[in-house]
């Protein structure tokens, strides 16, 4: 890494054309595929665009829009102007993107086709709209993003490469919105790049011959991580499609493009071996898979690792780290653990008054690296109470046992106090989850009629069948053989599926506030 100049888009994409790649085959989507001289094209193009459109270094650029190739384009086309980019869902609404647009102030959105209703709703009342660059067919009164790739030059000065510096900013990662509205964490060009050397080489071992999926989509800090500038640093192919992951969709993609490198999470691990698609399908293919989002259950890793002998390999990041920093590695994977940190990062065990806290004690993680964002932008306060320089104090508790490897026991603000002892929901969920009956789980705290904290289990029953008293007291029965008595769940509500996020994650919040409306 220079010490005057990087950029992401010279990093990550163009250096491919340096190193004799050009030719190469960097992006396959459905039945079509573009070179990483063609995407290098594409990107230059939109530079030239974003330029001659008021972007400026530094300015905030938003894309709202489905994996694919113009996605490729917009990203490292605002990465090679200097702009920063600012990366939303696609399937939000219009209240959704009025807040991105107040929050980021960006003035001009790439943004697909079907997001521009819910954009126009959300630019009602705002003095200076942003100007929008539309992927797809019909602009629908705005401007087209391929017509105006085509209008550019990529020779041009309008289409250069800015020289950022590795302190410059690059990128802003939204928050999960687990506890309010998203927050970006303000990241510098050097992050990424740091993030990439440390876990994608130095831990995963990405390789120029593989191809890889994803299940999260790309405004997903995880996913840009793993499928595109991870990938495109070393040169390997990336597989994108827009359509919902679903188990018969990633089976799909598998089958057509002969992935070596799943990136995935939990739940759709978890769908795909419940599928009726697993029996036929050919997955010999793969040589990796990644978890990361949500607790990796135990029973998931083993029945995933028996049919296909791949090892996942489950570890935690986030976005004010930009991603994973404690992980599982390959040959060296301990089930339940989310492994040792990542080379290149420090991790402290904090009691609640800030002291050290030794090995096999449990207590908020504090961690600092290379990648560690500057602030959440426009919140001082809390940028105070979770950055100090380097360091990043997270809301995660762990305990670290005596071999370095780190034991994830939920947020803190998730942990129970039950008969006076803190205990996890992770434990009792994953408990649970090794009941045959028991499809999926989420715990949460409820209050019963003396307005003590108890447990309360909303649970997903195998095959969709129907729960009732008889099957709740065998899972009582089943949690006071294996954890502590206080532990099991006095009350259990019966669903046929968990609400989730964007991210993936199960959604604990909407659960909590279910659970803070029952009578029980």
């Amino acid at each position: 890494m220079s010490s005057t100049t990087l950029n992401l888009c010279t990093w990550f994409l163009d250096q491919n054309l340096e190193a004799g790649r050009g030719d190469k085959v960097a992006l396959r989507c459905q039945d079509e595929a573009w070179t990483y001289a063609q995407l290098s094209d594409g990107a230059a193009r939109c530079a030239g665009a974003l330029r001659r459109r008021g972007v400026r270094p530094e300015d905030r650029v938003l894309l709202i829009l489905p994996d694919g190739v113009d996605f490729v384009y917009a990203w490292f086309g605002v990465l090679r102007a200097g702009g920063v980019f600012c990366m939303v869902n696609p399937l939000l609404n219009a209240s959704d993107y009025a807040h991105y647009l107040r929050y980021t102030k960006a003035q001009v959105v790439i943004c697909d086709q079907g997001v521009v209703a819910e954009l126009e709703r959300a630019m009602e009342g705002l003095e200076t709209p942003p100007k929008l660059l539309v992927s797809g067919d019909d602009a629908l009164g705005h401007e087209s993003l391929d017509g105006a790739l085509k209008a550019e030059d990529p020779t041009s000065p309008m289409a250069r490469t800015e020289p950022t510096s590795p302190d410059d900013l690059a990128g802003w990662l939204f928050t999960s919105g687990s506890t309010g509205q998203p927050k970006a964490c303000v990241h510098m060009q050097r992050d990424f790049a740091f993030a990439t050397e440390a876990y994608a080489l130095g831990v995963v071992g990405y390789q120029e011959s593989d191809v890889c999926l994803s299940v999260p989509k790309l405004f997903f800090g995880y996913a840009t991580g793993t499928n595109l500038m991870f990938p495109f640093r070393v040169g390997a192919t990336v597989v994108l499609f827009s359509d919902r992951a679903t188990p018969d969709e990633i089976f799909k993609q598998i089958k057509n493009h002969r992935p070596t490198f799943l990136t995935s999470v939990p739940t759709l691990i978890n769908g795909m071996l419940d599928s009726p698609e697993l029996e036929e399908a050919d997955l010999s293919c793969l040589r990796l898979c990644i978890s990361a989002g949500e607790a990796l259950p135990r029973r998931v890793f083993e029945r995933w690792q028996e049919r296909t002998g791949v090892e996942i390999l489950d570890g935690i990041g986030s976005a004010e780290m930009f991603h994973i920093y404690i992980s599982n590695a390959p040959g060296d994977v301990t089930l339940g653990s989310l492994g040792r940190l990542v080379p290149g990062y420090e991790a402290e065990i904090l009691a609640p008054d800030g002291a050290l806290l030794p090995d096999g004690e449990p207590g908020r993680l504090r961690i600092r690296g290379g990648s560690t964002a500057l602030c959440y932008w426009a919140d001082k306060e809390k940028s105070q109470a979770t950055f100090q320089g380097d360091w990043c104090t997270t809301a995660d508790i762990f305990r670290r046992d005596g071999e370095g490897r780190f034991w994830y026991e939920g947020r803190a603000d998730d942990l129970l106090k039950v008969s006076g002892i803190w205990c996890s929901p992770l434990e009792i969920e994953e408990c649970l989850r090794g009941h045959e009956a028991v499809k999926d789980v989420c715990i949460v705290a409820a209050q019963d009629g003396a307005g003590l904290t108890k447990p309360l289990a909303f649970v997903v029953p195998v095959g969709g069948a129907e729960g009732g008293q008889t099957l709740a007291a065998e899972l009582k029965g089943f949690i006071k053989q294996h954890l502590a008595p206080h532990k099991y769940p006095r009350w259990f509500e019966w669903r046929t599926e968990l609400p989730r996020n964007d991210r993936g994650k199960v959604a604990r919040r909407v659960l909590a506030a279910e659970a803070a409306e029952l009578k029980l």
